[in-house]
């Protein structure tokens, strides 16, 4: 039923939800307004069960059955469920913060199953995988929370866009704190937002303090909405004691936006009544403040405002009250009947289950590895309209080593992207992007700037799949490696870094067939997949191409030598060099490349090792950088018996790549280095 209320369109709703079930369902959402009498008979039952969940979680932890970091939301229901009111579950995507519990509720998750992941039992949204607070819906779009401030913001960010990009008319909310606001990924994923012109609404829960510290020592300036004008767009600072006020600033972002798509950034103003967690006493708040926080609770706001604009008598709300507090108790005795988690029965798995697609051959005469890349890239671009590349100068300059050249003349600047120097925000854009229906390839310039998003790469996009049971589809190129006299900054591989991030897939080509391959693996297959490409290879020998589009058969590892005295473990750069020691030295030697770092498959090397009885690593990262040492703890494990000698590793100092040619040379191994180190393990030949 409608009827117009002040010339806005509204669904009436016609009663006050007096059970848990039918709180949280038909909620109007956008386009539709709901009035003020409309929206308290929705707004207060979610408001007081929210409050009502935190008293029985704080109960639950005091008795030991609930643990880890329970957040308290009380003092930040109105904000919750006046921001999230408007959004449409399975549509708008949203990232929620740790005191957001009301807008979880808002969005589909029952009762029972917020009570099961606080108690982390087998009926638990995670599967008791994941904390309490740290729990979600990827497949509807509600991302499950990253407790890095400022990590999900981009992964909203990627989300509403690909959605537009894919035809659907999203919106997004975002949600960070006063303390969160100070993190770099807050302004990477602002200023993507800006110059994508995405419209999320980006909403700071300013309550006063982070977790201690008061917001005198997170920033000095008036109001943080004021920092909107510096990307661009429009900033306000509201009420969020009032959940109406706060759903009316949603519903006008959410108006605006739709002739104007740009990110809104909205500050409300909150208070915290208890402590940042269960375990918080507060101490550090003085008493006068706590009383006048108190003074502002806005549940009690609230139930003055349904009263005054719904016509119900206090006995009335009192008695859906109780019958409110009786079914929660009752969910509460339901969770605690459930058992626990066990290893056998709840999936562990990091990565999701792989079915390469046939795809089409392709073959080339005499080419280097820059063409490898630039035809995989072409061919993926070709065939998935899904796909998109994107990047620090990957446009019209075609990318640092060119690999990207003339992709953005056949494609579009929508679908090979030059994007701001925010490494961490892109990939937390890709990340969300793959959740819409996207297929980001992003390339890092250097292999060194992927330390600026460790904790996008490593803990969010690694971890997607074991946290929210969805593949994350992401590829990610990483130009590595020295001996092009770049110096310091511009010259590590750091497969050993990414190696010892679970949830991440490796892969390190050498040859032009590798680099193809490595690409259509990595962009074919559903979880993140990292490509190391070595800047001295893109110019490197040149070699054919004989693909037949079979991506099953090149998950293996490469063998390009054989024989029967010592085996050879090389990557990258090294494996020229390594073969061009046992040549001139004319050693037999049984040389190979792991090629997928990561998930390892190192039995056809370790049958190797059995039959040569010697194990040589040789990487250009150093010794405690590298792979090597891994390779040789499972050899010696999985070996031992058969081994003639100890393993040895040739790898570069420990110590940063140096600039000048001179310097460099000597750093990097060399075949002389690894032609003395096989002499002395199988003597002179």
């Amino acid at each position: 039923m409608y009827h117009y209320r002040g010339g806005i369109i509204a669904t009436a709703i016609q009663s006050i939800p007096s059970s848990l079930g039918a709180v949280y369902s038909n909620i109007p959402r956008y386009p539709q307004r709901l009035g003020v009498e409309e929206f308290w008979r929705a707004a207060y039952p979610a408001m007081y069960v929210a409050r009502q969940m935190d008293v029985r979680f704080k109960e639950l932890f005091r008795k030991g059955l609930v643990k880890g970091t329970v957040i308290l939301v009380s003092g930040n229901e109105a904000s919750s469920v006046g921001m999230t009111m408007p959004f449409r579950p399975g549509k708008d995507p949203v990232a929620l913060l740790h005191r957001n519990l009301a807008s979880h509720l808002l969005l589909g998750c029952s009762p029972q199953a917020a009570i099961c992941q606080y108690m982390a039992n087998a009926q638990s949204p995670t599967h008791g995988k994941e904390g309490n607070v740290h729990f979600g819906d990827a497949a509807n779009l509600r991302f499950p929370m990253l407790s890095h401030l400022g990590g999900m913001l981009a992964v909203a960010v990627g989300g509403v866009w690909s959605a537009r990009r894919n035809g659907e008319d999203a919106y997004g909310l975002t949600v960070i704190g006063d303390g969160g606001s100070s993190t770099g990924q807050f302004h990477e994923s602002l200023n993507m937002a800006s110059v994508n012109k995405v419209p999320v609404v980006f909403i700071i829960e300013n309550n006063g303090y982070a977790f201690s510290t008061p917001v005198k020592q997170q920033y000095n300036c008036r109001t943080l909405s004021e920092r909107a004008a510096g990307y661009g767009i429009r900033g306000r600072t509201i009420n969020g004691l009032d959940a109406f006020e706060v759903y009316g600033a949603v519903m006008d972002s959410l108006e605006l936006m739709a002739s104007d798509p740009q990110p809104v950034l909205i500050e409300s103003m909150t208070v915290r009544l208890e402590g940042h967690a269960v375990y918080d006493n507060a101490e550090y708040i003085p008493d006068e403040l706590k009383a006048e926080n108190l003074a502002k609770d806005p549940l009690k706001f609230a139930r003055a405002a349904i009263i005054k604009n719904c016509g119900i008598r206090d006995a009335e709300l009192s008695s859906i009250e109780t019958n409110l507090q009786a079914e929660l108790d009752e969910e509460v005795r339901k969770a605690l009947d459930i058992g626990r988690p066990d290893a056998v029965s709840v999936p562990m798995e990091v990565f999701a289950p792989a079915d390469y697609p046939a795809i089409k051959p392709y073959s080339a005469k005499n080419v280097r590895n820059t063409h490898a890349i630039n035809t995989a890239l072409d061919h993926i671009l070709a065939e998935n309209s899904d796909a998109f590349v994107c990047g620090q100068d990957v446009g019209k300059y075609g990318s640092a080593f060119k690999t990207c050249k003339g992709l953005i003349d056949r494609f579009g600047p929508r679908r090979v992207i030059d994007t701001p120097i925010c490494e961490a925000g892109t990939v937390g854009f890709c990340l969300g992007a793959s959740q819409t229906g996207s297929r980001p390839i992003m390339e890092f310039q250097f292999a060194d700037f992927s330390t600026e998003a460790v904790s996008q790469i490593g803990l969010n996009a690694g971890t997607w799949f074991f946290r929210a049971d969805r593949p994350a589809p992401l590829l990610f190129r990483l130009p590595c490696g020295g001996g092009v006299t770049l110096g310091a900054f511009h010259s590590g591989e750091f497969e050993g870094l990414w190696s010892r991030f679970p949830g991440l897939k490796l892969f390190y080509p050498v040859t032009p067939q590798e680099t193809y391959e490595a690409l259509m693996l990595g962009f074919y297959d559903p979880n993140p997949c990292i490509v190391f490409e070595h800047k001295l290879l893109y110019w490197g020998k040149p070699g054919d191409i004989e693909f037949d589009g079979g991506l099953d058969k090149a998950c293996r590892p490469r063998k390009y030598a054989e024989g029967g005295d010592i085996t050879i473990i090389a990557m990258g750069a090294m494996v020229e060099q390594a073969l061009g020691a046992v040549e001139s030295g004319k050693y037999s030697a049984d040389v190979w490349n792991p090629f997928i770092l990561n998930p390892l498959n190192f039995e056809p090397i370790l049958e190797s090792v059995r039959a040569t009885g010697r194990l040589l690593v040789v990487q250009e990262s150093g010794g405690i950088a590298g792979l090597g040492d891994h390779f040789i703890s499972l050899a010696v494990r999985e070996c031992f018996s058969k081994l003639k000698c100890a393993p040895a590793l040739v790898s570069a100092p420990d110590m940063p790549v140096p600039f000048a040619k001179e310097l460099e040379v000597a750093f990097l191994p060399d075949q002389g280095v690894i032609g003395r180190a096989i002499e002395k393990m199988i003597g002179d030949k």
